[in-house]
């Protein structure tokens, strides 16, 4: 069966680049424990699908029991896309629940101006509400190394703020939920050289909007990384591994849940 060569794939060929990387994030930042139940949201895109794939052989493989679902949310695809999603979970042989939305329509309704901000608030509370009415506490996504060095510089660059995209976030506004993100370590290029190998095709970004956005502020970012990373090939280590080195007495000022804190609170008292 063609699923089973896409697994084992995954375990022998790309056992450095994928599996080890994956299982390290998780023993990392104990990001599954014994008896969880996992929604993993599949947007239908290789990332998310490829999450699909090592969730479940960690389950099969671990050293503990594990309940996994697999869930799209449609928040408004055109026939094409859907299509392509069902037909890549059957070759993948992915269990999968597709629920509806009016995410994409009601967006850009309630927000004109910034209907991917909009976007992207509705489509998590639409996840965290089924995750909960399905009985899961935690939900996986699909964001991986690189998606996490280019939101520390886009949170430079464009909100004045040194903040990364955590590997794992409580809910704020679902009690009991958790949000993990499993392929923290695994580089966007073995991604693409995993679908690559297994002639997989997956859709793209399938947001109406997105395809007039030629210039988005990640693609201007991925091309700065790219090119400053000619003249230094540890430069993507190097901005991820700085979110775990940050000196704060080497910031002028820094928030946390007791409110911000300036270096002159202490300055004279060192």
């Amino acid at each position: 069966m063609y699923y089973k060569d896409i697994e084992r794939s995954i375990i022998t060929t790309f056992r450095k680049e994928i599996w080890s990387k994956f299982v390290k994030a998780v023993q990392d930042y104990k990001l599954i424990n014994e008896n969880d139940k996992i929604m993993c949201c599949i947007s239908g895109g290789k990332d998310s699908f490829l999450l699909a794939k090592l969730l479940e052989e960690l389950k099969k493989h671990g050293k503990f029991k594990f309940d996994i679902v697999y869930v799209t949310m449609n928040p408004g695809y055109n026939k094409t896309n859907l299509k392509k999603i069902k037909e890549n979970a059957k070759k993948l042989n992915i269990d999968l629940e597709i629920f509806e939305s009016d995410v994409f329509k009601v967006s850009i309704k309630l927000s004109e101006e910034k209907p991917c901000y909009m976007c992207a608030r509705m489509r998590r509370g639409c996840l965290y509400k089924h995750a909960k009415d399905l009985g899961c506490n935690k939900i996986a996504l699909a964001h991986h190394f690189d998606d996490v060095i280019e939101t520390n510089l886009l949170s430079m660059f464009y909100s004045s703020e040194i903040r990364t995209m955590m590997p794992k976030l409580h809910s704020q506004n679902f009690e009991g939920l958790e949000l993990i993100r499993p392929m923290y370590y695994i580089r966007e290029e073995n991604i693409i050289k995993w679908a690559k190998y297994n002639k997989l095709s997956f859709i793209n970004c399938a947001c109406p909007l997105a395809k007039k956005e030629n210039n988005s502020k990640r693609k201007y970012i991925k091309k700065i990384i790219k090119e400053l990373s000619k003249d230094n090939p540890n430069l993507e280590y190097n901005i991820f591994k700085s979110m775990e080195n940050v000196e704060l007495e080497a910031i002028i000022s820094y928030k946390d849940k007791n409110g911000k804190h300036n270096f002159l609170d202490y300055y004279d008292k060192q």
